[in-house]
């Protein structure tokens, strides 16, 4: 089979050498007979991942966090064409390969809000107080993300051919792959060649996963009428109020004036089961400190103008943004070595050595000219955008396309090694470094970091895909090319989703969309651009108190392992200080739930719990979208 699938080996008549990319291409890769970027498996792509990327657009401004839609998206489209088959509709299978090729297409999609539009466009317009035109957005995310998968191109045989790092979203995705198409993962047979326990030890594994897409379908389905019913208001039906309020005074204000209410939203409960324990108790105890401590003490001191959540924000982000900066920034530099590492990736990925013997994977990989050709074109691309739409010095766009190249392999190691994509921390890098570059200017501060931001995210999604792919035997040329209908799809979805979910900057910051990634970042940048005598009464205080206390969390978790579930996360904790105290309270219950199901069925909460989430963030977000259009016409 190998003679069949590589004639270059006949043709030369030579052994390979038994090195990783070798013994790959001899035992796992599956040709170009297999459907992978199949027509069908485009569009469902582009569509499963439209509509994820608008959930995960709502999720990110209610919770500043968002959730990868690779697994989701490969389960949703197991299901619905497991459904075409049984008509006249599809007549062949659709296949392994193709699944993999479309959760590409998703992927990418799905992380279209990584460019800005959760973080840095609206704190722009807020810092503005003037909207960003649609064509402007759209061209930028996706110049951005085009500009991130070119970018991967020459860490691809580094960090997974060679160096084999594992990328645990990657191996999740392929090995549940494998689950929903038994009879592809049968012929294939490859896990002997893999390195030892990277199927095994696979992160997030759907135990069951057809049972999973069932149970997927269902929250959807369920949470969908919820929400309508919920948003609609119907007068000859029962409300579903959008709070349940106590009428309890505190501080002489009543509580509901705190943002302290129970908040109905089932998307805030699956958020929450999602993010996982020690992040929602952490998040849980910050809301605590700053509703019941930290807010009535500005209020008091006059930081604080009016009891209300977007007044009581703009003080005490003050605390959760320099919190989030030193804890971003000191766990950063823990990971020196890693970082040591990705830099040495440079000289590797440019010098790789060509002999007498034709390099085999030269038909299968992505050629090292194909990168060379996307930043010549992209390069002076991104440079005019920035002038043309936010006034940035071309000479410092060109000098932030650079920066963002070393950013996204430091990122792109990362996501290898542990699977968390530090665009927060390295995003501030560039807020730093531009902070000092053009004082006064806020625009630039922002839009350069949401490049780099945006680059290293889509680096760091192509590769864990790629990643997949891998283990599965695919063609990684045609997920390359998977990627740009990905982003396509989910660039114009996102903008659409966004004008219509925030009309103008008066919805940002508010308790129904509190954007605290938002909040966070124009907090950074005003902080760093006005300096310290344009910041409110008291807020110098919180700036160096926080500070404090990110230091202590990362030292506390880095040095104290053995009590690590006792310290607070601090992204959960500081982001607590951005957040009304509803949302916390909701996510909090919503990872408690999660918690006494894993603690009660272990198996089951695997199996259930993070497809069951993603149906119910997916249909309240679609919902959500649909009313915000129908109101708007």
């Amino acid at each position: 089979m190998a003679e069949e699938l590589h004639p270059n080996y006949r043709e030369q008549k030579l052994t390979p050498p038994d090195d990783p990319e070798h013994r790959w291409l001899r035992e796992v890769y599956q040709g170009e007979e297999v459907p992978q970027l199949t027509p069908r498996a485009i569009i469902a792509g582009m569509i499963l991942g439209a509509f994820l990327v608008g959930s995960n657009l709502i999720t990110a401004l209610r919770t500043g966090w968002s959730f990868g839609v690779t697994i989701t998206a490969g389960i949703m489209a197991y299901v619905i064409f497991g459904l075409l088959e049984r008509t006249p509709l599809v007549k062949r299978h659709f296949g392994m390969l193709e699944n993999n090729a479309m959760q590409s297409v998703a992927s990418a999609a799905g992380y279209m809000t990584g460019g800005g539009t959760a973080a840095a466009i609206p704190a722009l317009m807020m810092a503005t107080e003037q909207p960003i035109a649609g064509h402007v957005m759209f061209l930028w995310i996706t110049t951005i993300a085009v500009m991130g998968v070119f970018m991967a191109i020459p860490m691809k045989r580094q960090m997974i051919n060679q160096e084999g790092l594992r990328f645990p979203s990657g191996i999740a995705a392929a090995e549940t792959l494998r689950q929903l198409h038994p009879e592809d993962a049968a012929a294939l047979d490859a896990r002997k060649t893999l390195r030892e326990g990277e199927v095994a030890e696979a992160k997030g594994e759907v135990t069951d996963p057809r049972a999973a897409g069932r149970a997927l379908f269902r929250a959807g389905g369920v949470t969908a009428v919820y929400t309508y019913l919920r948003e609609h208001h119907l007068s000859w039906l029962f409300n579903i109020p959008e709070s349940f309020k106590l009428p309890v005074q505190f501080h002489g204000h009543p509580l509901a004036k705190w943002s302290v209410a129970f908040d109905t939203s089932l998307l805030l409960f699956a958020a929450g089961g999602i993010m996982g324990w020690r992040s929602a108790w952490s998040m849980m105890v910050g809301s605590c400190i700053n509703y019941f401590a930290l807010a009535p003490h500005g209020f008091a001191l006059g930081g604080i103008t009016e009891v209300k959540y977007s007044a009581i924000a703009k003080w005490t982000v003050w605390f959760g943004s320099s919190l989030l900066l030193t804890a971003g920034l000191l766990s950063f530099a823990f990971t020196w070595r890693q970082v040591a590492r990705a830099f040495g990736d440079v000289g590797k990925i440019f010098s790789r050595k060509t002999g007498e013997v034709e390099d085999p994977l030269a038909k299968v990989e992505v050629p090292m000219s194909w990168f060379v050709a996307g930043m010549v074109t992209l390069t002076p691309i991104v440079a005019f955008l920035a002038w043309v739409f936010f006034g940035i010095a071309w000479w410092m766009s060109l000098l932030c396309v650079a920066m963002s190249f070393f950013i996204a392999i430091v990122a792109s190691r990362a996501t290898g090694e542990t699977d968390t994509t530090p665009t927060g921390a390295l995003g501030k890098i560039t807020q730093l470094t531009f902070g000092v570059l053009a004082p006064g200017s806020v625009s630039t501060n922002l839009m350069t970091a949401s490049m780099s931001a945006g680059v290293a995210i889509h680096a760091a999604d192509l590769l864990t895909d790629l990643k997949s792919g891998y283990l599965l035997g695919a063609r990684p040329r045609q997920q390359f090319f998977a990627q740009f209908f990905g982003v396509l799809a989910g660039g114009s979805v996102v903008v659409f989703a966004f004008q219509k979910l925030v009309p103008n900057h008066t919805v940002i910051g508010t308790e129904r969309l509190p954007a605290p990634g938002a909040i966070s970042w124009l907090a950074v940048a005003r902080g760093l651009t006005t300096g310290l005598a344009g910041l409110p009464r008291g807020a110098t205080t919180l700036i160096a108190v926080g500070a404090a206390v990110g230091v202590v969390l990362v030292l506390a978790d880095k040095f104290l392992p053995k009590y690590r579930r006792y310290i607070p996360s601090a992204t959960g904790f500081g982001m607590a200080f951005t957040m009304p105290f509803a949302n916390t309270l909701s996510m909090f219950l919503g990872a408690l739930l999660a918690l006494a199901w894993e603690k009660r069925d272990k198996r089951g909460a695997e199996t259930f719990i993070v497809p069951i989430s993603s149906g119910v963030i997916a249909a309240e977000g679609l919902v959500a979208i649909a009313m915000a259009l129908y109101r708007a016409l």
